[in-house]
Formats: structure tokens, C-alpha cells, sequence
């Protein structure tokens, strides 16, 4: 069982989501955004940077967009669908754009690991705002 899962069971409110599927995405849109770090980190090893600059760029605003995310989801106390659904929204959107471009790359193993992560993330922020009040 994940942290996120055990916090959310223990937490005396009411989550007004499944704890599951809060507890699947905050653990999805954690593991991208370090999986966009480690892939920025290896970008800028590549001997043609130059050709890396989107995928860098991308990995950079994912990393910044999952984690301002997975802060705001993983405190359920006076929880605020308005505030919540668009930056789930922006969740998808980035990792749509980012998994994309990692995927140009995928001849190289961190994209692809990368590329991965940001499909996980993507689609566990999708059955989120799925079942969201």
C-alpha cells in the first residue's frame, strides 16, 4: 500500500474522492514528475543537445505541473473541485504533450522510461477527474 493510500485512510474527514484512485494519481503524478527530472538530467548528457531542447523544456514544465498537482490533491482537508480539476486538467494536457515528444525519442531508454511515466500519469489524472465532484 502506498503512502498516499495510508494517509488517506487514516485522515479523519471525508475525501470526496475514491481513496484509490486519489491515492493511484498521486502516486502516478509523482513518479513523472521525477521521471521528468531524471529524463531532463539525461537530456542534457546527450551529445546532441540541440536536438533535445523541446523534450528538456517539456520534462521541465511536467515536472513543475505535476508537483504543484500532486500538492493540491494530496490534502484533502476543505478540498476544492474548482481549484483541483484544472490543474488536473493541466496534469493531462502536459503530460500529453511530453509523453509525445519522449516518444520522438524513444530510441533512448530514458525517453522511453519517461514516456511512460507521463501515459500513467495521464490517464490516472483522466479516472480521477472521471468520478470528481
Amino acid at each position: 500500500m502506498s503512502y498516499a493510500r495510508q494517509l488517506l485512510d487514516s485522515y479523519q474527514g471525508t475525501v470526496n474522492a475514491d481513496a484509490a484512485l486519489l491515492a493511484a494519481a498521486i502516486g502516478a503524478i509523482s513518479d513523472c514528475a521525477q521521471a521528468c527530472t531524471a529524463d531532463t538530467d539525461a537530456d542534457l548528457g546527450e551529445q546532441d543537445v540541440t536536438e533535445m531542447v523541446r523534450c528538456i523544456r517539456l520534462c521541465l514544465d511536467c515536472t513543475d505541473v505535476c508537483t504543484a498537482t500532486a500538492g493540491v490533491i494530496s490534502r484533502p482537508a476543505d478540498y476544492d473541485a474548482d481549484v483541483a480539476r484544472p490543474l488536473l486538467q493541466a496534469c493531462v494536457a502536459i503530460c500529453k504533450s511530453c509523453g509525445d515528444e519522449c516518444e520522438r525519442h524513444a530510441h533512448m531508454q530514458h525517453c522511453r522510461v519517461c514516456a511512460e511515466a507521463c501515459r500513467r500519469c495521464e490517464q490516472a489524472c483522466r479516472e480521477l477527474l472521471d468520478v470528481m465532484k
